[in-house]
């Protein structure tokens, strides 16, 4: 669900600005099946982006290099940068890196000047750093004029981070191997949610090496594809995230948002992803509301209530 708009001012494709938004994703379901030799886990998820998203500019330049500039926005500008996670600025970012394999792989010797809003906490488990990976390396193949597939570009994504294929996908889509291979699902329905990012973040190769493997899960991403086509009750059950137990165990602030996202009248809340943050879906959007606003009376700042991108 990368969406994108063209804007140039003199009307010269090759100096146009392309403005892309990078969403964040849901982990409605996420299995660990097996440890691979390559150090990598064998998982099994129902992915399903969100309504939440980064905004990146991205401006061809006729000198070589990537220069990224990294703001805030909506809610992360106006709370705690403790929530926001720290997004570095330089050759340590995954965009830069993007940016980088693309005018590697494709022999372009321009630059781009990279300017990247952030709506989306880091170490969250929301997948930011890997949308914008994938947002950057369809912007600059077209600030660039590159002739790539979006195949092509997201098997270039797939060598920089396990997540990035899936942001090619256009909407919800199951994942498995590490990640690498993305099957897309029709069907599920634009519910509501809420969720919510604690101050602490989460080390993604310190959970998954807490968690132990289920290889009885293979399957369940199909099963709660199929349900949730159905409607949202029935589909509950099979909701879970095999990451969710070592999470708690490694933050409390997890486990104790959790608690209270139950507690505010969350249906079934998990973590997504690797974490921290937590979720809850809801039937509609006013319930999406009064359990926004019962969050943020328990005392969480970072709170997005969004929508499923079907």
């Amino acid at each position: 669900m990368i969406q994108q708009q063209v804007f140039s001012c003199d009307g010269a494709s090759a100096d146009a600005t392309v403005t892309i938004h990078a969403p964040a994703k849901l982990n409605l379901s996420l299995a660990v099946l097996d440890r691979r030799a390559d150090g990598y886990h064998d998982i099994e998820s129902l992915m399903v982006p969100v309504t939440l998203h980064d905004t990146l500019h991205v401006a061809p330049t006729t000198e070589p290099g990537i220069s990224l500039r990294v703001r805030w926005g909506g809610r992360l500008a106006r709370i705690d940068p403790a929530y926001a996670g720290d997004v570095p600025a330089g050759p340590g970012n995954l965009v830069v890196r993007a940016a980088e394999a693309l005018a590697r792989e494709a022999g372009v010797d321009r630059g781009l000047q990279i300017d990247l809003i952030k709506q989306i906490p880091a170490g969250a488990g929301l997948g930011g750093g890997s949308s914008d990976a994938a947002a950057v390396l369809q912007a600059a193949a077209d600030a660039w004029q590159i002739d790539w597939t979006v195949e092509r570009l997201a098997a270039l994504g797939a060598t920089l981070g396990s997540d990035i294929p899936w942001f090619f996908a256009g909407g919800p889509a199951t994942v498995s191997g590490r990640g690498e291979a993305v099957r897309q699902v029709e069907g599920i329905p634009p519910l509501p949610a809420v969720i919510v990012k604690p101050a602490v973040s989460l080390s993604t190769a310190a959970v998954y090496q807490a968690c132990r493997p289920d290889p009885a899960r293979q399957g369940d991403a199909d099963r709660l594809a199929a349900t949730l086509r159905r409607g949202l009750r029935a589909a509950i059950p099979l909701m879970h995230n095999a990451l969710e137990s070592p999470a708690r165990g490694l933050a409390p602030e997890v486990d104790r948002l959790l608690s209270d996202l139950r507690r505010a009248g969350g249906l079934h809340p998990l973590l997504t992803g690797s974490g921290s943050a937590c979720f809850a879906i809801t039937r509609t959007v006013v319930e999406a509301r009064h359990l926004a606003a019962r969050m943020e009376a328990l005392g969480w700042p970072a709170v997005f209530p969004v929508r499923l991108c079907a």
